[in-house]
């Protein structure tokens, strides 16, 4: 979609953005994606002009374990293969503009070095959208002279690059390159920043990123629109398609779909108090969507013992529901549960989840988007438009942009992951506040944890409290507008499963892809 279509729309009116968010997954996801569509495809069937608003797929979790992005079932945007592999180039172009600023350092370095870049303090490191475990650490530079000066570094996967990060979150290629710009690579020996624009690499990302910048528009298996835009993950990024995509939609249809990542605690949070912080988005309704399966994981069921009937197991689960939807609720943003049917269902399984709901003074509607398309989930479109026009929504981010870095962690851990207290060592928190006195304190904070669980321990499911969060390191993205706080064992570039899901994709004897999901 052109810059040039994308101004002429700027006076229409607005319509409802709705967002779709879920509970601690499962390690094969819930269906959010799945669920977004089928929403989409379900306000159209109810007479709404309705627009989905997804994020592109990352090549890393396809051949890893999570599988595509594109939904499924009879729910799901086309065409699926191409969304799910390279579609557009956009990832391609994200992860070459990245990577040429990573050659423009090391470049200046080995020319003289005029910017007095400490080679100890090079903070932007190289990426790639693969899962990769062998390329976190790094020395670059190796083989004598001619390579240059040899130095630490790393990578980390494409959606977690700060680049994409930008892409996301810049209204146009104006802006676009501001942010580049201001993109801090390194620091000097007196602890001074080297930014982007210093190296002169600001024009030539942004040229790389101009055609990346338009968003993408695909259709449903409905034949109605969506467009598929940005991809950062959720657990080490801001977990949001891109504003530009999601503004543009608002100004074409009367309802927007979208989501995000993972679950309320890290894609809702994120969606909440930075892509709407910044792109002053104010969302009319939440989408909390929940599976029997995730419950009984939550409730301590394992993972091969989950197609089988555990009514206490779900009970027990719910509580982690129950969290979600009390944290939706701090945003001042109305919801409603969306349990995503699955055929190993039971009626007594769905009937205490709705019950539990029911409890809390919200309600669950089963849909069956996956198996019936929108015929499946005509329900929950009802209840989204009765929520949009009801003007229930009062939403305000959780913390104020004055309140000091660290309080702001301590606010998410607190009132979202209801731990006690974030724990980091001196150094990271003088560098909080060597960063604050440098005018970045007025910055959201961007959470970088596992999904699986309120904690930083995966295996720790339900509802915990009380709980430390351990901050291990943090990053500032100057040009994204944010700092990311890295917390427990998680990785910015991920690793493949011991069976990736790479093994059972292939060519058929017709040249059609198989496997992909």
């Amino acid at each position: 979609i052109s810059a040039e279509f994308i101004k002429s729309v700027k006076g229409n009116k607005d319509g409802k953005l709705i967002l779709v968010t879920a509970i601690n997954p499962t390690p094969a996801g819930e269906g959010k994606t799945t669920t977004t569509v089928g929403l989409g495809d379900g306000l159209n069937r109810i007479g709404k002009k309705a627009i989905v608003c997804i994020r592109e797929a990352s090549l890393g979790p396809n051949f890893g374990v999570k599988g595509g992005a594109a939904g499924g079932g009879y729910a799901q945007v086309v065409p699926m293969e191409d969304m799910n592999l390279h579609f557009t180039g956009d990832f391609h172009a994200i992860t070459t503009a990245h990577n040429l600023l990573s050659a423009l350092i090391d470049n200046h370095i080995y020319w003289g070095n005029e910017l007095g870049i400490d080679t100890r303090r090079v903070v932007w490191r190289r990426v790639m959208d693969m899962n990769d475990r062998a390329l976190r650490e790094i020395i670059c530079s190796l083989g004598g002279v001619a390579n240059g000066f040899p130095r630490e570094g790393g990578f980390d996967i494409t959606v977690a690059s700060e680049v994409m990060a930008i892409l996301c979150l810049s209204t146009d290629l104006k802006d676009l390159e501001k942010r580049l710009g201001d993109i801090i690579v390194a620091y000097r020996r007196d602890k001074s920043a080297v930014y982007a624009r210093d190296l002169k690499a600001d024009g030539a990302m942004a040229v790389l990123l101009k055609d990346a910048m338009q968003p993408n528009l695909v259709q449903t298996l409905e034949n109605n629109p969506a467009f598929v835009h940005g991809g950062p993950f959720a657990n080490i990024a801001h977990g949001c398609n891109s504003v530009v995509a999601t503004t543009t939609a608002l100004k074409l249809a009367d309802y927007v779909v979208t989501e995000a990542g993972f679950g309320a605690d890290l894609g809702a949070e994120k969606f909440f108090d930075i892509k709407c912080r910044k792109a002053g988005l104010k969302p009319a309704a939440a989408v909390i969507v929940a599976t029997v399966r995730a419950m009984k994981m939550n409730g301590g069921v394992k993972k091969e013992d989950l197609g089988k009937e555990n009514v206490e197991a779900v009970k027990k689960g719910c509580a982690n529901l129950g969290r979600h939807i009390e944290n939706i609720r701090q945003f001042g943003v109305p919801a409603v549960v969306a349990i995503n049917h699955f055929y190993s269902d039971t009626d007594a399984e769905i009937q205490a989840m709705k019950d539990y709901v029911a409890s809390m003074g919200e309600e669950a509607i089963l849909c069956k988007h996956w198996a019936h398309g929108s015929a499946g989930i005509e329900d929950l479109a009802n209840k989204v438009v009765a929520l949009a026009e009801s003007g229930a929504s009062q939403f305000a981010p959780l913390y104020p942009d004055a309140m000091p870095l660290f309080e702001k962690i301590n606010t998410i851990v607190q009132r979202i992951y209801r731990g006690s207290e974030a724990i980091a060592d001196k150094s990271v928190r003088d560098q909080l506040k060597a960063w604050e006195d440098a005018g970045y304190g007025h910055l959201p904070v961007c959470m970088a944890k596992t999904q699986y669980s309120f904690s930083t321990d995966p295996n720790l499911r339900g509802a915990p409290t009380g709980h430390t969060v351990p901050v291990r390191e943090v990053r500032l993205s100057a040009g994204a507008g944010f700092v990311v706080i890295i917390c427990g064992e998680v990785m910015t570039m991920p690793g493949l499963p011991r069976a990736p899901s790479s093994e059972k994709i292939f060519l058929n004897e017709m040249g059609q892809i198989e496997g992909l999901f």
